[in-house]
């Protein structure tokens, strides 16, 4: 694929918009949620292990302790255990509960819906936050995770590799109504299609917009 302007980046993203809609109509956050907490929780959950493991612990979690007052009392041990399947269970209680105590001494014991106030809680970044932001919230937001990475840096839709610089690339692509369905859509179609190790090209529903084939042929 030629060195394309700005002005046909942009077209043609609105084309990989489209078809991704297309093909993933019904994809949506995998990590099963109550409310804004229960997800907020599961998702720092989710660094480094699967949504599926993150699923089979979060219901005795929040079982033991469902809002951000019971968490907040609760002892490190005791989340340790509960959640020790997902991997890296000390850091991620310690995570878990300063999130809690700052919900309850800063915000009431609520969830906050806006970006700045949601990145002042210690261990959310902008990742975390935008899950939360798009799905309790409703708020577009757009989850610079390992699959968005990989795979709008093959369909040519960013260069860059820290995520907050291919969160800006894409806010300038994408249309902001999209950007929740958008991140949904591009890590399943990551999960299912656009495989790190293995790729399947030949049937990927994005091939006629992607230039990741003639380059890796070119490698």
């Amino acid at each position: 694929m030629p060195r394309e302007s700005a002005a046909a980046r942009g077209a043609r993203a609105l084309r990989i918009v489209r078809l991704l809609a297309r093909h993933y109509p019904d994809a949506s956050c995998a990590l099963r949620h109550r409310n804004a907490f229960e997800l907020l929780v599961a998702t720092i959950l989710s660094a480094q292990c699967t949504d599926k493991k993150v699923n089979e612990v979060t219901p005795a979690l929040f079982e033991r302790f469902p809002t951000p007052d019971a968490m907040s009392a609760a002892s490190p041990a005791e989340v340790e255990r509960l959640i020790q399947p997902t991997g890296f269970y000390r850091q991620k209680a310690k995570s878990i509960l300063s999130v809690a105590t700052d919900l309850v001494e800063r915000f009431e014991g609520r969830v906050p819906s806006t970006l700045d106030a949601l990145v002042t809680l210690r261990g959310v970044g902008r990742k975390t936050a935008n899950v939360v932001l798009g799905d309790a919230f409703g708020v577009p937001g757009l989850t610079v995770d390992t699959h968005m990475t990989r795979v709008n840096q093959r369909l040519g839709l960013t260069r860059e590799s820290d995520p907050e610089k291919i969160e800006r690339d894409l806010m300038k692509l994408v249309p902001e109504r999209e950007w929740t369905r958008y991140s949904h859509r591009v890590i399943h179609h990551g999960r299912v299609c656009c495989d790190a190790r293995r790729p399947r090209c030949e049937t990927c529903p994005l091939r006629e917009q992607c230039p990741w084939p003639e380059r890796a042929a070119r490698a």
